[in-house]
């Protein structure tokens, strides 16, 4: 079952290099970038998201394989903020993984991030490709970037008592008490990658 995993992995990534390539139909949110401009900070922002989510996801799949879903969990709640903290500083930027339908309370999804959230649910419900989006606010551009569900991430965030057995369920409410991360279908958006990065500092990732 395990190498079927790294199947869907392996997916996961290429299907957020697809999304995250999408930088020539991305919203314009402020009249202060031009359509070059956000595209090559959608590119950098893209770049960034896309090794830090090769980074989780690979330490997933040594969890999942060293102790299944329930060890997953284990790692997640103590490894995947400072993970994602040490990318971070790694990449010198600030990134981060934020929902409307948190597991654990630190990643719950501000105002702006809230915004665009329901607007890429919208446009998933009616069929439409979702896209990133570019903000440009306070000297700073941040680049909001989607997270979308598939077979994998059932296990731990599909239906209560079909697809998580209920081992895993009691290992969720032990760990996470105001988990809301449940009840996810196959397709659907899970949260965003948020990365912010400091205005006029672009780079060219190959």
């Amino acid at each position: 079952m395990y190498p079927f995993l790294r199947i869907v992995i392996a997916v996961t990534v290429i299907t957020l290099l697809a999304i995250f390539g999408c930088r020539n139909n991305s919203s314009k949110t402020s009249e202060t970038l031009s359509e070059e401009e956000i595209a090559s900070y959608q590119k950098t922002g893209s770049h960034l998201a896309t090794s830090t989510q090769k980074v989780l996801a690979s330490n997933l799949i040594n969890a999942i394989e060293n102790g299944g879903p329930v060890n997953a969990l284990a790692f997640c709640n103590i490894e995947a903020l400072p993970l994602t903290d040490s990318m971070a500083v790694e990449l010198e930027t600030h990134i981060k993984r934020v929902s409307d339908q948190p597991r654990n309370p630190q990643n719950q999804a501000n105002k702006d991030e809230l915004a665009y959230i329901k607007k890429t649910k919208n446009q998933l419900r009616e069929g439409q490709e979702v896209q990133p989006s570019i903000q440009a606010k306070n000297g700073s551009v941040t680049g909001y970037y989607p997270i979308i569900t598939n077979q994998l991430c059932m296990q731990c965030h599909g239906s209560e008592g079909s697809q998580i057995d209920q081992t895993t369920l009691t290992k969720i409410k032990e760990l996470y008490t105001e988990d809301k991360a449940t009840g996810y279908s196959v397709g659907e958006l899970r949260g965003i990658w948020v990365v912010e990065m400091e205005k006029d500092v672009i780079t060219d990732p190959e």
